[in-house]
């Protein structure tokens, strides 16, 4: 009596073949049960050699983005090439804070028990609103009451911390609150300010097209929220800021 033969299971690797880079990286943040949203940082669930895949795709969705707007990219030496440059933009520049690690921070103990109100700033951030895809560029400034168990850090690094959590389609309410737990993880300190200052060009670019409008937002953590003369204490030491 003839066996009927049973299908051979497929290979996981002959299985992934032809699937977009994106539809894995997006099955394994939901089998973690991690969030993707615009201004979540996605790097650990990115593998070796993956992100070049994944500039590929972007740059072909963009070119047919181009074609769907009725623009003429074989002709026009303008914009032959603005899909790739696009993609690289997105993924290398603009919102690279999703798709890399956070950077490295060398911490400190704090030897000499430093216990006095620091202020870094203006810092320039450079972001893009997540929901036009608009530039978003201001200034912060950040406030560190340290104790004798606070982390020191350089104050370039700041810089860096706030570049990698700017670096992505952001809302400003939401930008400051990441970078605020993200500094408190990384310094442990009494407490923490931060005030950011930002035109958004979502506004200016288009809708009301108001050049001069400015959005002013804050987070206050630890004693600065429960010490008001603190917190004006750091209000008035931050420069006049439209840099005068």
């Amino acid at each position: 009596m003839l066996m009927k033969a049973e299908s051979t299971p497929l290979i996981p690797a002959a299985a992934d073949e032809g699937t977009p880079v994106s539809v894995k990286i997006r099955e394994r943040l939901k089998a973690a049960r991690k969030r993707f949203h615009s201004n979540d940082n996605i790097a650990d669930y990115i593998e070796p050699g993956e992100l070049d895949a994944l500039l590929r795709e972007v740059e072909d969705k963009m070119q047919g983005v181009l074609d769907s707007m009725v623009i003429d990219t074989d002709s026009d030496h303008n914009t032959a090439a603005t899909a790739r440059r696009v993609a690289r933009m997105y993924l290398t520049e603009v919102f690279r804070g999703r798709y890399i690690k956070s950077p490295t921070v060398t911490e400190f103990p704090n030897a000499e028990h430093l216990n006095e109100l620091m202020i870094v700033g203006p810092i320039t951030v450079r972001s893009a609103c997540s929901h036009h895809f608009c530039p978003v560029i201001g200034k912060l400034w950040i406030g560190i009451m340290p104790n004798e168990h606070t982390n020191v850090i350089g104050l370039s690094k700041y810089a860096r911390l706030a570049e990698w959590v700017m670096d992505r389609p952001q809302i400003q309410e939401e930008a400051v609150v990441q970078l605020a737990d993200l500094i408190m993880e990384k310094t442990q300190p009494d407490g923490l300010a931060i005030v950011m200052e930002a035109s958004h060009y979502c506004m200016a670019w288009r809708g009301v097209k108001d050049m001069d409008s400015k959005m002013i937002n804050s987070v206050m953590r630890g004693v600065f929220l429960k010490d008001s003369a603190l917190r004006r204490e750091f209000l008035s030491l931050i420069p006049r800021r439209n840099g005068n």
